[in-house]
This record gives structure tokens, sequence and C-alpha cells, in this order.
């Protein structure tokens, strides 16, 4: 590692029982931690939709997250930290790298700003702001969401169904490589790192209804290979200087059991109470269309009757001479 001093990860903060709430950030975190680095954690909340969180620095040296590909790839190249070398030329952990980078991304971005409610993507990126702004920023981020992703109107429903597809697929051969080891390799790479981010944010800051989160429960050692990797290292470390985050009584984490033990069907969206205004418009609606509906039996009695009277009319006409 060059002599640059202790480094600094600025990351967002903390919620969930997670060290950061960030998916970004966490993959670096847990880099630092698997590379055995110590550390400092700093929370950035100014500017929470900056594409530079996550970021490192040290003295005059800063590697940015919109930079070289991310901060991981800035800190091989740059020569600080490379847990990759005799791997980049591997093709199993070429694929596996770059399945968990777009397919299980795209998948997770789908479920953060589109497929989820807002309520936990506003905890993590947009508490700290007043109202209006989080709202606009959250909308704005919804929208270039789908494009990025491609879905529009017309393709919503046949681009999420192939967005989950991949993931379930991307989920199997993970599973299927790591078996019952550890780690995917024999020693931990930048892979372990983006997956554990990845996964302990799913397993813990996503609903129980969420999709994504049920097709990841239904392999057993993925969970495993989560459960093992977080008591070790999202813990209080002295070493590292990191604080152990206080846990969030609305996370995941306070469910009993441990991951393993969650079920992998994701619950249904608890129905909302409807309030007295809608219960009101309804018997209203209720009421109009009822109004309507008598109304056009009404209209189509007298109708019927007016053809009546116009036969009995011209029966009566019949024999009747206009010339006498």
């Amino acid at each position: 590692m060059a002599e640059e001093g202790k480094l600094t990860l600025v990351t967002r903060k903390p919620s969930f029982g997670l060290p950061t709430a960030c998916p970004d950030c966490l993959p670096v975190y847990f880099y630092f931690k698997f590379a055995k680095i110590p550390f400092d954690l700093r929370f950035h909340s100014t500017f929470p939709d900056s594409d530079q969180i996550p970021y490192v620095e040290s003295g005059a040296y800063v590697a940015y997250n919109n930079e070289k590909g991310g901060v991981v790839e800035c800190l091989k190249e740059d020569g600080i930290v490379d847990l990759d070398s005799n791997f980049q030329t591997v093709p199993e952990w070429i694929s596996m790298k770059v399945m968990i980078l777009s397919w299980l991304r795209d998948a997770l971005i789908y479920e953060v700003w589109v497929g989820s409610e807002a309520n936990t993507t506003q905890k993590i990126f947009y508490s700290d702001l007043p109202w209006p702004i989080g709202k606009i920023l959250y909308f704005k981020q919804v929208n270039a969401t789908k494009q990025l992703l491609g879905i529009t109107k017309a393709n919503a429903e046949r681009r999420e169904t192939e967005i989950y597809r991949r993931a379930a697929i991307a989920y199997g051969a993970l599973s299927t490589r790591l078996g019952e080891d550890s780690l995917f390799f024999e020693r931990p790479t930048s892979l372990d790192a983006t997956f554990l981010g990845h996964a302990l944010f799913i397993l813990q800051a996503l609903p129980e209804t969420s999709v994504l989160r049920s097709k990841l429960l239904s392999h057993s050692n993925l969970i495993q290979y989560a459960e093992k990797h977080s008591a070790e290292l999202i813990e209080a470390d002295s070493s590292s200087g990191v604080p152990s985050p206080k846990s969030d009584p609305s996370s995941s984490t306070s469910r009993t059991g441990g991951f393993s033990k969650w079920s992998s069907k994701p619950k249904s969206k608890p129905k909302r109470e409807k309030t007295e205004e809608e219960k009101k418009f309804r018997r209203r609606a209720k009421y109009f269309l009822a109004t309507q509906f008598v109304a056009i039996l009404v209209f189509m009695s007298l109708l019927g009757g007016m053809g009546d009277a116009g036969v009995e009319l011209e029966d009566d006409d019949e024999g009747f001479d206009y010339n006498e």
C-alpha cells in the first residue's frame, strides 16, 4: 500500500443495521475489510444524489466512484490495494464478477427505485433533505433509472420479468460456484466484497415483499455466506477505528432466527386502509352509478311507451279518409 497515511472512506450514512445503507458504498467497505486495511469511515449527506459517493481520500489522494470504473478499480490501478491480482485472467472469476455488476446490479437498482415503495429509498438518500427537495430528487432518479433500464409504459411488465429472470439465473450460478465453501475462490477478492454488499443490502434493507429478496433467500448457501461474513466483518473492530453501527429497530435484522430462517416467499403487500374521504367518495360513486342506471331504465321504458303509442296511432288512422 502506498504511504499516503490512513485512508478515509466517505459513504452515505448507516441504517438497517448496516455500516452504510448505500448499496454502492457497501462493496467498498467490505473490500477494505477483506483486505484488512485500517481505515476511517465518514458519512456524507450534503449532496445525497452525487455519483461521486462513495470516495476514498488520504492526504492529497482522492478516488471517486464516478472515475475509472469505481473506487475499487481506482485503488487497484493506483497501487493502493489489489485483491484481484492473478484472478483477472481467470474466465470463471470474470464471468461471475460481470454477472454481479450487470444482471444483479440492474435487478437491485430496479428494486430500489422502481419495484419497491419509496420509504426505504428516501431513508437512505434523502432523509436529511427538506421533504419537497427529497421528493423532487427521488422522482428525478426514478425516471433516470427507467431510462437506464429501458423501461417504458409499453414494455414495463416484460422488462420486469426479464430483470428478475436474469437475477434468478445469476443467483443460481453463484450458488453453484460457492457450494459449501466460505469464499467464491481460494482467497477474498472484489467478487466477494461486491456480492456481500449486494446480499446484505437486500437482506437487511429491502422489505419482505421484495421479489429479489425472495429469489436470494431460495439459495441457502448464499444466505449462510452472508451470515458468516456479516458476523465477522460488521462488528466493533478497534483496529480499524470503524464504529459498529447501532441497530435499527425498523431493519430486517430485528427478525429473529437469522437470514436462513426467513421465508423465500415474498409477503403480499398489506392492503392500505381507506380514509373517510375515500369511503365517502366510493359511496357517492356507487349512488351516482345507481341513479344513472335507473335513469336509463326509465328512459328506455318511456321510449318503449312512445313506440307503442305510435303503433296505436297508426292503427287508429287506418280507414280514415282525409278527403272526406
